[in-house]
């Protein structure tokens, strides 16, 4: 399991970090007695700094050298491209201990609870409660291996049957899960021998623009003809 460092406690402060930086604050990290203004260029490269040491430590994207760190907008893209609202959603629950059957962060979740939870959290797309029923969900497409992007969902086959088990993307060729009885949700590595043999399919939510188009364009289901009843003589 991934652990935070001391100055970042939880998900919450790096989406505070994230509102400094897209605000382009003057406002300087400070204590409460020793309270600076900081010249608007310099705390922007601070923030994108710290930003860019938070992915760098969970993984989710390659060390960059700080002089190189853009305090601009295209940081800000590669931030939100790589960690998706759904991965920082998902994120949230990292240490949630595990339970079967679970569905919320205040019991427990088993696998499948758990991403049912975060898909319906981050997309408002409600996920059947099965991990073999997710696999077959509408409004899921299948992704191949090589093409998974953070906010996939991966499936696994532990019990020795397909789609047993499901996770979410994060990037990186990790992924975050809620794993068995004892554990906890965590991130591991798809490349890690245990995983890497089981893997066997991965899934994305199509956009709520493609679903809305698909729903329309399906056919109406056909009109029950009701048949008068014949006429006794």
């Amino acid at each position: 399991m991934l652990k935070l460092p001391p100055s970042f406690s939880g998900l919450a402060q790096f989406g505070a970090v994230c509102l400094v930086f897209a605000a382009s604050t003057s406002v300087a990290l400070a204590s409460p007695v020793d309270y600076a203004p900081m010249p608007p260029t310099v705390a922007a490269s601070a923030a994108a700094d710290a930003v860019n040491r938070f992915l760098v430590e969970k993984g989710l994207v390659s060390a960059v050298p700080a002089a190189t760190v853009p305090p601009g907008p295209g940081f800000v893209r590669q931030v939100r491209d790589t960690a998706s609202d759904m991965v920082l959603t998902a994120m949230n629950f990292l240490g949630v201990r595990y339970k079967r059957g679970g569905n919320d962060a205040d019991t427990g979740f088993d696998c499948s609870g758990f991403t049912r939870q975060v898909f319906e959290t981050s997309l408002g797309l409600v996920l059947p409660r099965r991990a073999d029923e997710q696999a077959k969900a509408a409004g899921l497409v299948a992704v191949k291996k090589d093409e998974l992007q953070p906010g996939d969902l991966v499936f696994f086959n532990t019990l020795r049957r397909t789609f047993s088990h499901v996770g979410i993307y994060v990037g990186e060729g990790k992924f975050i899960h809620a794993p068995k009885p004892g554990g906890e949700v965590r991130v591991e590595s798809m490349n890690f021998a245990y995983w890497a043999k089981r893997f066997t399919g991965a899934r994305r939510a199509e956009p709520a623009m493609d679903r809305a188009t698909a729903n329309a364009q399906a056919p109406a289901p056909a009109m029950l003809q009701t048949v008068a009843p014949p006429t006794l003589r």
